[in-house]
């Protein structure tokens, strides 16, 4: 379904955002255009379930994501403000129903986004035309649809979808191959004037050479260097280093059909259009929320909107005990930073300080603190993020704390409050979005074709049922056994599909 998008703001609401906009670049924000769009909450769940754009390729998925989304508004559970994309020209859309102050809160809010998207390094190679790459992606699902038929498309996107989280988010800031590079035994690789050397021959005089050199030891060195070069052929890794990016291993591979490749590759691009906004959901959204803060409380707000304004802003940043919040972590974090660098609390002088009353008392004036910021949202994700700036004494003043599982009674319990053991747990949560590295080693594996994957164990085991129906797909599209190498029960483990059973074996 396709949600039009053309109306134009009421005047009130255009007046505002012109005012907003005028606020944050008068802040140092920078945003591509920003177009916004008022819609009902049933548009708005539409909109939210295809991931913010109005139009996506047909899939169950999209529906039952609507209807999850519309029966949790409808039963008060849960209620979508706002919703930007990452575009240029930026597009947003505002619940019809809110309120003018929510209105005014969400449109600060989306600046703040709108500026990140353009500014950190990790949105920089995103598609900014996706809404358009998003039309021609559904006009080419919807084709092959009708050309091979509903059931065999859908069912091959499942397949799919299934393994979308299979790629590697830092490729698109790192090289991972020498696309250049010939391979081993190449002739480039050998000098213009070098000349094969007999293996086994020794120097010797020609009236000598019989004798020092005999034919039959020649042919049996010889014959041993053709073994040797045979068995390190046979020995040469497909692929050559372990490939994180399976969807593209897959692509590359995988006997597809080409409507079957190129629904693949569609999967494949739209998993890396968004994946920098799983690796940045805390900076993300910590920096909107200090946008928007700001922005109402010195300029925004009437005085009677402000309770309101502080009611909404607090439940946005409440922060339960047994949830990380990453709009209370992400502005607090930032405050902290401007705060430290203001003060010049960071340096070797400021780390070597063991006394805590100078540290408290601690004030150099400096006034760095917002071109800090700046430079942050410019340069790291969440994972650089937390690694950097996270302190004990933010640890301490907010209260953070490790968990674990407690067999015994069955519940999740606090497990520590030890500085690095929380830094530890939260980097671990956020590496790779919590989901587990996964490498294809082996693409033919025991000479049969058959695939073979590594987890990469961190503490954390696969779940069964997930790994299972994952295998299942994979084993699908790749057409051979598949086998996925990993950890259970503390003990060296494979798991195999071969298209009709799986198979576990612990070594």
């Amino acid at each position: 379904m396709t949600i039009s998008i053309q109306r134009p703001l009421p005047q009130e609401l255009a007046d505002i955002q012109k005012q907003m906009s005028s606020k944050a670049r008068e802040y140092g924000l920078d945003f591509f255009e920003t177009i916004f769009e008022v819609v009902d909450y049933d548009e708005m769940s539409m909109l939210a379930a295809f991931g913010g754009f109005p139009v996506r390729y047909p899939h169950w998925r999209f529906g039952a994501e609507y209807d999850e989304l519309s029966k949790g508004y409808e039963y008060g559970l849960q209620k979508i403000y706002e919703m930007v994309i990452n575009t240029n020209p930026c597009y947003a859309y505002l619940l019809k129903s809110n309120s003018l102050m929510d209105q005014k809160l969400v449109i600060a809010h989306v600046y703040g986004h709108c500026d990140f998207f353009k500014n950190n390094a990790w949105f920089k190679p995103t598609n900014r035309r996706m809404l358009d790459e998003m039309a021609n992606h559904a006009a080419r699902v919807n084709r092959y649809i009708d050309r091979f038929g509903h059931e065999a498309v859908e069912s091959f996107i499942d397949a799919c979808l299934s393994l979308e989280d299979l790629v590697d988010p830092h490729s698109p800031h790192i090289r991972r191959r020498d696309e250049h590079a010939a391979p081993v035994g190449s002739p480039i690789h050998k000098e213009d004037n070098e000349t094969p050397e007999t293996p086994g021959r020794f120097a010797s005089k020609d009236y000598m050479d019989d004798f020092i050199n005999p034919r039959e030891a020649l042919e049996k060195a010889q014959q041993e260097q053709v073994d040797k070069q045979k068995k390190k052929e046979q020995q040469r890794n497909f692929p050559p280093e372990p490939e994180r990016d399976v969807l593209l291993f897959l692509l590359e591979h995988a006997p597809l059909k080409p409507w079957q490749h190129d629904i693949l590759q569609i999967v494949r691009d739209e998993a890396y259009y968004f994946a920098p906004q799983g690796q940045t959901k805390i900076m993300n959204e910590g920096w909107a929320s200090y946008w928007h803060s700001t922005i109402m409380t010195t300029f925004g707000l009437t005085d009677g909107e402000v309770i309101d304004y502080a009611d909404h802003h607090s439940g946005t940043m409440a922060m339960s005990a047994n949830r990380l919040n990453p709009y209370k972590i992400g502005i607090e974090l930032y405050r902290d930073i401007e705060e430290r660098w203001d003060k010049g609390q960071f340096g070797s002088a400021w780390e070597e300080c063991d006394d805590v009353e100078d540290k408290k008392r601690w004030d150099k004036q400096l006034g760095l603190g917002r071109e800090k910021i700046f430079e942050v949202r410019r340069v790291h994700n969440d994972v650089t993020f937390i690694d950097a700036f996270l302190t004990p004494e933010f640890c301490y003043k907010h209260k953070l704390f490790s968990f674990a599982f407690n067999d015994s009674n069955d519940t999740y319990e606090i497990a520590s409050r030890q500085f690095q053991e929380i830094k530890q747990q939260l980097l671990t949560s956020l590496a790779n979005h919590g989901r587990p590295f996964i490498y294809v080693t082996d693409g033919n594996y025991k000479n049969r074709g058959e695939l073979y994957l590594l987890h990469k164990y961190q503490g954390a085991e696969l779940k069964h049922d997930y790994c299972r129906d994952t295998l299942s797909n994979l084993q699908r599209i790749w057409g051979r056994p598949v086998h996925i190498e990993t950890v259970m029960d503390d003990r060296p483990t494979v798991i195999s599909f071969d298209g009709t059973n799986h198979d576990i074996k612990q070594t």
